[in-house]
């Protein structure tokens, strides 16, 4: 298994359906996850379990060759609504470690990022193709907050 790797993307939408826009840079906080992200805000009660959301370039990668596209149906990485790209690590499919990001952004990992019926209306056979390995992507709870950037270095720690 890798233990380090790269940001390579970082994407954030204000609202459910919402546009997607790509940032070169954000904070992150323990109270509202990913600045300007919709779903980092922890709800009253709430425990905060998918603040920050996160996908593998390589994992996105397959997908899209699983999917036989030709290069005008090949996807970008934002259209699965996550947060983050990361390129170089391999992580493991579990709960329960943590993830290092940049100076000071540690979270969590507290489950799969299950794909949903919005990648199906993205392009058939999308979900399907998700399902393995975690390609969808994984989902956490952030500890401590931090300003993050593409090209920060991804840690897992335990």
């Amino acid at each position: 298994m890798t233990a380090s790797g790269i940001l390579a993307g970082i994407a954030r939408h204000g609202r459910a359906r919402g546009p997607i826009e790509l940032l070169d840079a954000v904070s992150v906080t323990t109270e509202s996850g990913v600045q300007g992200d919709f779903r980092g805000a922890v709800r009253p009660g709430g425990k905060g379990r998918r603040q920050i959301s996160l996908i593998t370039a390589e994992g996105w990668d397959a997908v899209m060759a699983d999917l036989h596209l030709g290069v005008d149906q090949v996807l970008p990485w934002h259209a699965r609504r996550v947060n983050l790209l990361s390129r170089g690590i391999v992580f493991p499919q579990t709960t329960g470690y943590v993830i290092a990001i940049g100076a000071s952004l540690r979270f969590e990992v507290t489950k799969e990022c299950d794909p949903c019926g919005r990648m199906e209306e993205l392009l058939p056979g999308l979900k399907g193709a998700m399902l393995p390995d975690w390609r969808g992507g994984l989902l956490g709870k952030v500890l401590t907050a931090g300003d993050i950037a593409i090209g920060d270095a991804i840690r897992i720690e335990t």
